[in-house]
């Protein structure tokens, strides 16, 4: 009876691949970290995996962030890898307008 309670449950999943992908995520970043050198080099492995967590590509992410280093220096905020895609869209559409 237990097993089959998720059945009554209309739209329930039959597996848990998601979470399981998320943990697989989290694990293989955490051994990872085990062979960072440096303070530096845990930052910026830190923020690849938020990268990835975040379905940005992380090499694309680390040149916009060198591209617009004046931007990212007054509004950092503006500038953390889940919504960098918004803030260029923003400057692309006010660079589009002065035009």
């Amino acid at each position: 009876m237990p097993l089959t309670l998720f059945l009554r449950q209309a739209g329930a999943p039959l597996d848990n691949n998601i979470v399981e992908k998320a943990l697989k995520r989290a694990v293989l970043h955490r051994k990872n970290a085990l062979f960072y050198r440096t303070l530096n080099g845990a930052e910026v492995g830190d923020l690849i995996h938020t990268c990835q967590l975040c379905d940005a590509n992380p090499f694309h992410y680390l040149i916009e962030l060198q591209r617009h280093a004046r931007e990212l220096a007054t509004r950092p905020g503006a500038w953390m890898p889940w919504n960098y895609r918004s803030t260029l869209a923003a400057l692309s559409a006010a660079a589009d307008a002065v035009s």
